[in-house]
């Protein structure tokens, strides 16, 4: 994913193709804010939501923006697809075309979807560092085994990756439906995970991640989000 964060000089040559030794001199003659205030270093980061004037006229103003969908299923987590309805698709907000999708579903998965154009945000939202618990509902071809239950615990092997998973939370709800609890978002993960007891996965609903939670989004609308983080519930 492209950094959003670029050195204040090298930002306003790219926008306005002004050679940086002349953005050098407008700064030195104060004719450049961030944020309102008069930008002096040349060497200042920013970001992609720093409000940045030149000689009083606006030159970035970007908002962020954080959005929940509840995916159903048959729907692609893409911003484009020829064949099939996407993500972006069932979007109705101005940005749209400006978002990216942090931890996506595959094509049968129905749930929590998260779209931003806050890349930063959503790095550390799925970033197994971050330790943020996702939770989703399973419904499986056959019974869980205690077996498996302890094997979620330990974290799998995967060979063709040659990686174990971190330990993953596995509640039974009956014989053949579970919730499950992850810190990781690796490639068709949990279906991989009770694959290794041939156990198939019917379905599977993501239905929080961190403290955000779906509630009572119906399928196929989204909302948007005022906290940055999913470490908090508030809407």
């Amino acid at each position: 994913m492209k950094s959003t964060r670029a050195r204040l000089d090298r930002l306003i040559s790219q926008k306005t193709q002004i050679p940086m030794s002349e953005v050098r001199l407008m700064l030195a003659r104060k004719q450049v804010e961030v944020d309102g205030n008069t930008a002096l270093d040349h060497k200042q980061i920013v970001t992609q939501f720093s409000r940045i004037s030149v000689n009083g006229q606006l030159l970035q103003d970007n908002s962020p923006v954080y959005l929940m969908l509840h995916k159903p299923r048959g729907v692609v987590c893409a911003t484009q697809d020829k064949r099939h309805t996407t993500v972006i698709d069932l979007i109705d907000h101005p940005m749209k075309d400006h978002l990216h999708i942090a931890g996506r579903l595959d094509f049968n998965s129905t749930g929590i979807v998260l779209l931003t154009n806050d890349g930063h945000w959503s790095r550390n939202l799925f970033s197994p560092t971050a330790h943020i618990q996702k939770y989703y509902r399973v419904t499986l071809a056959e019974t869980i085994t205690e077996e498996t239950v302890r094997a979620f615990a330990e974290g799998i092997y995967f060979k063709y990756e040659n990686i174990t998973t971190r330990p993953a939370t596995l509640t039974p709800e009956g014989a053949r439906c579970a919730t499950v609890a992850l810190t990781e978002g690796r490639y068709h993960q949990i279906k991989r995970m009770f694959g290794v007891f041939q156990n198939e996965v019917l379905s599977l609903h993501r239905y929080q991640v961190g403290a955000l939670t779906l509630d009572d989004l119906p399928e196929g609308k989204c909302r948007l989000l005022k906290q940055q983080s999913a470490g908090s519930n508030s809407e």
